[in-house]
C-alpha cells in the first residue's frame, strides 16, 4: 500500500481512496475510514464524502496502530475492550477485586476505578457504573458493567441466556474429552460454597459444560461454559469432581506455581441491551497457563 498519494483533481474522499489503493479490499478501506486511519494533510478524516482539493496529501495508517491509540488507558491493570453509552467491558487482571464487600474499604476495585474513569470522561460526579456480574479476585478476564441501573437489570434478567466461556488449568482432569458437571451448590457460607447431589439446605442447581483443550504434566487445560451462574461455581464443581483449579488452595489445590488461581474468563457473548445485536468480547488466556502443561 502506497504511504502517500497526492490528489490531482477535486473529488470525494472514498472514491479517490478506492482508485488510489486498488489492491486493497474495499471493506478494509471502509474500516480504515471508519476508525480514522485515513489522513488528509496529516489529519484523520472519517467522512466518506470529504471533498479533496488538488494537492491534498492522502495517506493510510496501519489500522491496528490507530485502534491501539484509541484504547482508553485504565488504572489497576485493566484494559478497555469496549465502551458505549450503555456498557463498559474490560479485561480485569488477577489480584483486582471486582467490587469490595466492605463499603468502607479504601482498596482499589474494578468498580471504583471504572466509576472514577466515567466521572473523568463525563466531567461529572453523577456519572457511574453498575455491577452486572463479578469475577473472583484471582480470576482474570472479561468483566462487564452497565452505565445505568436500567441496563444492569435488563442484562441480569437475560444473564442465563448469554454465553460465558472460561479456561482453567486443573490438577489431574477428566478421562472424557468433554462432558457436563451438574451439582447443587450451597452458597450459605461467606468464604466457600459446597456441592451437594440434591437441593438440600437451599442449594441451587449448577451446570458447567467442559471440554479438554490440552493435557500435560499431570494437568489439563479445560474450556468451560457456564449454564448457570452460582458463586464460585467453576471452582467448587471442578474440586468436587476431583480436578481442583491449579493454585486454588481454598478448594483443594496442592500447588500454587503462578501465585494465582489458573482460571480466566475468556469470552462473553451477550445481546446488546439497546441495539439487540449479539456482541462478543474476547480476552486471550495468559501464556502462563500453557507453561503449566509443560512443567
Amino acid at each position: 500500500m502506497t504511504s502517500v498519494v497526492i490528489v490531482a483533481s477535486p473529488q470525494p474522499l472514498l472514491p479517490f481512496v478506492f482508485e488510489a489503493w486498488p489492491q486493497t479490499k474495499r471493506t478494509k478501506l471502509r474500516h480504515s475510514l471508519k476508525y480514522g486511519a485515513i489522513l488528509v494533510n496529516g489529519r484523520a478524516v472519517t467522512r466518506h464524502d470529504h471533498s479533496l482539493k488538488v494537492g491534498d496529501r492522502v495517506e493510510i495508517r496501519a489500522l491496528r496502530e490507530v485502534k491501539a491509540a484509541q484504547v482508553p488507558s485504565l488504572e489497576g491493570g485493566m484494559r478497555m475492550l469496549f465502551h458505549d453509552d450503555s456498557l463498559i467491558v474490560v479485561h480485569k487482571p488477577e489480584g483486582l477485586l471486582s467490587m469490595a464487600t466492605d463499603p468502607q474499604s479504601a482498596e482499589p476495585t474494578a468498580y471504583r476505578l471504572l466509576n472514577d474513569w466515567c466521572r473523568d470522561q463525563a466531567h461529572s460526579g453523577r456519572s457511574r457504573v453498575w455491577i452486572v456480574h463479578r469475577l473472583d479476585r484471582e480470576t482474570s478476564g472479561v468483566l462487564l458493567m452497565a452505565r445505568s441501573e436500567e441496563v444492569k437489570l435488563k442484562l441480569q434478567e437475560q444473564w442465563s441466556e448469554f454465553e460465558k466461556r472460561y479456561v482453567a488449568v486443573v490438577e489431574g482432569g477428566p478421562t472424557a474429552e468433554q462432558g457436563m458437571l451438574r451439582d447443587f451448590i450451597d452458597e450459605s457460607q461467606v468464604h466457600r460454597v459446597f456441592c451437594h447431589s440434591d437441593g438440600r439446605h437451599g442449594a441451587r442447581e449448577a451446570i458447567t459444560e467442559f471440554m479438554v483443550l490440552r493435557r500435560g504434566a499431570g494437568r489439563c487445560l479445560l474450556e468451560l461454559r457456564l449454564r448457570t451462574g452460582r458463586r464460585h461455581q467453576i471452582r467448587a464443581q471442578l474440586a468436587n469432581a476431583g480436578w481442583p483449579v491449579v493454585g486454588d488452595e481454598r478448594y483443594g489445590s496442592l500447588v500454587d506455581p503462578l501465585r494465582r488461581i489458573a482460571l480466566h474468563a475468556q469470552s462473553l457473548r451477550i445481546q446488546h441491551p439497546v441495539s439487540s445485536q449479539w456482541v462478543q468480547w474476547e480476552s486471550p488466556a495468559p501464556e502462563s497457563f500453557e507453561r503449566l502443561l509443560r512443567s
